[in-house]
């Protein structure tokens, strides 16, 4: 996995003009997969990583797609397929509901399994949102809604995603899984504080997805 950190103008490049490319006799509306999360400190990632090596070490056999621990971020908004041409509309509307927010510190523990632990389809490690993030969560979508992104449907539950289990898995892997579930006992991993949102690009690679950051939206500071 590689992340990266460019300003948005870069993405105009490559011979891009207000997010279109020149094929031949005709113009080309180039878009990118995109998503906006909230980072997660290298102290947690550690964490989890070592509650992954535990599970790990449980499904050996078990097809679990495993999320790198650098990998793993906080998912506010899935945009899907964005226009390089909004991208700059995006950034603005970001950088000024940020500025809406304070800095504001979450908790990161308990293990679980979506939909159910007897049914697992996606592991992952719960975050106790605090009221400022369901706050950031929902102006996002507010502001995200208005340029035309539908809204996600199911009630926001704050997570950091360990794995995904594969369609092929059996029920007795699903067995193994939520045996596992039960014996990795995970506690409290620790807390960290947010102070920015921030827009990223995800691109497929063979070895794995790669995370570009377009922007960093800032939170208030303590003088605004």
């Amino acid at each position: 996995m590689i992340v990266q950190s460019v300003r948005v103008q870069r993405i105009f490049d490559w011979g891009l003009t207000k997010g279109y490319w020149r094929s031949k006799n005709s113009w080309i509306m180039v878009v990118i997969r995109a998503f906006i999360a909230i980072d997660i400190s290298k102290e947690i990632q550690r964490k989890l990583e070592e509650v992954s090596d535990q599970l790990r070490s449980n499904l050996p056999d078990v097809p679990v797609r495993w999320v790198l621990a650098e990998n793993i971020h906080l998912t506010l908004k899935f945009l899907g397929n964005v226009s390089v041409s909004n991208l700059e509309v995006l950034v603005n509307i970001l950088q000024v509901e940020a500025l809406n927010h304070k800095p504001f510190e979450m908790s990161i523990g308990e293990l679980g399994a979506f939909p159910t632990n007897r049914r697992p389809r996606v592991l992952w490690i719960r975050i106790q949102a605090p009221t400022e993030l369901m706050d950031v969560q929902r102006g996002i979508e507010a502001v995200t809604a208005r340029l035309g992104y539908p809204s996600e449907q199911r009630p926001f539950s704050p997570h950091l995603t360990l794995g995904r289990v594969s369609r092929n898995a059996s029920s007795h892997d699903s067995r193994k899984i939520s045996d596992a579930l039960e014996l990795v006992k995970v506690g409290f991993l620790g807390a960290m504080w947010v102070r920015a949102i921030k827009l990223y690009r995800s691109d497929l690679s063979p070895s794995g997805a790669v995370y570009t950051c377009l922007h960093s939206a800032e939170f208030q500071t303590e003088s605004s």
